[in-house]
């Protein structure tokens, strides 16, 4: 009985850390990954939402640290001056559609790209600062927009123009104070270990759990997996309920709402990944708990399978291609990296031995073409 509970305990355990597992890896590779960062806010921009709020921002940083109105009362005839500020609030409108139409194309998107990328290449290493996109200049890093907003300048028509006349500080984004800079430090060199230790530390649980109880390892391999898919359901829950407290922090109006629930949409798509890999690790863990369970269709199933698993070429030529098609097609993080990819082999490879083993044991004789075992036999 105390080993029972050990082992109940030690799969609740397992579950809470492959929650906070996943959290981790999503925050490592999103925030220290700099492909990752790359791919993200590429995606954020795309968004219309985003378009909209990203448009918007750089033409009113143009009409904060620009006159528009005196240059145009300036070219405009002395009779026709006291048009200049409709005729400017016109042209900010018609600015923000033209920036809107020109942040979904290829070049300013490559510009935004770039300058994400740079930032944060310099970013992972924020102590030392400096550069041209980040910069720790009296205390404050920033990520500098002005790239992209000549870009948009050139698209708006007024180029130069305007774009020289913009002070040092427009189209900066303030990212962090510099005393906020060693805890940040602090947070990227343990998060770097952390996902790894919490990964391992899960499946050390679940591993333990299954060797204390020999008697009744299949139910413990069931409960392991039922606590995978509850950790991977947890996080999507979380995600939801963390997001409506971002939107809520951060829109500061109706109108930026959209963008803001874009980007958080976008920056968590990776989480969702993981969490969802997560729910189908311990979904097949649940499965295979099943197929070596004492059910009608279990032992059917076993009885039909033996003439093949008992051949050793055939059982792991077949495994074999189904792992080569899954690592070709992708569906999880884990089988899109190398390492996650060999650890969660090894444990199918450790499952489908097991399962062979049993099904050995059962049906020792059975050899394939024998009558009884050419259809599912239903006892």
């Amino acid at each position: 009985m105390g080993r029972r509970t050990a082992s109940g305990a030690l799969v609740a355990l397992g579950g809470l850390v492959a929650l906070l597992a996943i959290v981790a890896v999503w925050v490592s590779r999103q925030a220290l990954e700099t492909d990752q960062w790359t791919e993200t806010s590429s995606k954020v921009l795309q968004d219309p939402a985003v378009q909209t709020a990203v448009a918007g921002y750089l033409v009113d940083q143009i009409y904060a640290n620009v006159d528009v109105a005196g240059q145009l009362r300036a070219a405009l005839p002395e009779r026709a001056q006291p048009l200049a500020a409709p005729a400017a609030g016109a042209l900010r409108n018609a600015a923000e559609q033209v920036a809107n139409r020109a942040l979904d194309r290829p070049r300013v998107q490559a510009a935004w790209e770039a300058a994400n990328r740079q930032a944060h290449a310099e970013l992972v290493d924020v102590v030392e600062g400096g550069g041209d996109v980040v910069s720790t200049s009296e205390g404050v890093v920033t990520l500098d927009l002005k790239a992209l907003l000549t870009q948009i300048a050139d698209r708006i028509g007024v180029g130069g123009r305007v774009a020289d006349r913009l002070p040092a500080g427009a189209a900066t984004i303030e990212i962090l104070r510099s005393d906020q800079l060693s805890t940040v430090q602090s947070i990227g060199k343990a998060l770097k270990p952390l996902a790894a230790v919490l990964v391992a530390l899960a499946l050390a649980c679940f591993a333990v759990a299954i060797a204390l109880v020999p008697g009744r390892r299949r139910e413990a391999l069931r409960a392991c997996g039922i606590a995978f898919v509850f950790a991977g359901i947890a996080a999507l829950v979380v995600r939801k309920l963390a997001g409506q407290a971002v939107v809520d922090e951060l829109a500061s109006t109706a109108a930026v709402e959209p963008a803001i629930e874009s980007v958080w949409r976008i920056g968590t798509s990776l989480l969702v990944g993981v969490a969802v890999a997560t729910i189908i690790y311990g979904a097949l863990a649940v499965v295979g708990a099943w197929l070596a369970g004492p059910t009608r269709w279990a032992t059917g199933l076993r009885r039909a399978l033996a003439p093949y698993l008992n051949d050793a070429r055939i059982a792991y030529g077949a495994l074999a291609v189904v792992v080569l098609l899954v690592l070709l097609w992708g569906p999880t993080e884990g089988t899109r990296r190398p390492l996650p990819a060999l650890i969660l082999i090894a444990l199918l490879v450790a499952g489908f031995e097991l399962l062979r083993r049993q099904v050995r044991r059962e049906h020792p004789d059975a050899v394939r073409g024998a009558p009884e075992q050419r259809v599912l036999t239903r006892t």
